[in-house]
């Protein structure tokens, strides 16, 4: 099942604080990132983040979940409905993502 675009434009209004939140849609689901780093996405209309120690510490109960059949598990996060948490989360983040790889030139 694909998530909706719906879902998306909410999850994007939820993070609109902080600076440089952007998306891919890859294969009906969307790969959320902040700042040039992959922080999760959302799958099956569920946000999930990457499982790194600073989401784990921030998120009072952690729930660990699949995104697809054969994918690592990442962890759901249950309060979007909250901005302020949201914006904490992906902030705590930042630091503990890993920095991309360089783009390879054509």
């Amino acid at each position: 099942m694909a998530s909706s675009r719906e879902y998306l434009q909410y999850i994007l209004e939820q993070l609109s604080e902080p600076e440089e939140i952007t998306y891919r849609e890859m294969m009906g689901e969307f790969i959320i990132y902040y700042r040039d780093k992959i922080v999760g996405g959302i799958y099956d209309d569920r946000l999930l983040v990457k499982p790194v120690g600073s989401a784990v510490d921030y998120m009072p109960t952690v729930k660990y979940e699949s995104p697809y059949a054969g994918a690592k598990e990442m962890l759901l996060v249950e309060e979007v409905d909250d901005k302020a948490f949201l914006t904490g989360l992906f902030r705590a983040m930042y630091d503990d993502l890993p920095t991309p790889k360089p783009k390879k030139k054509k």
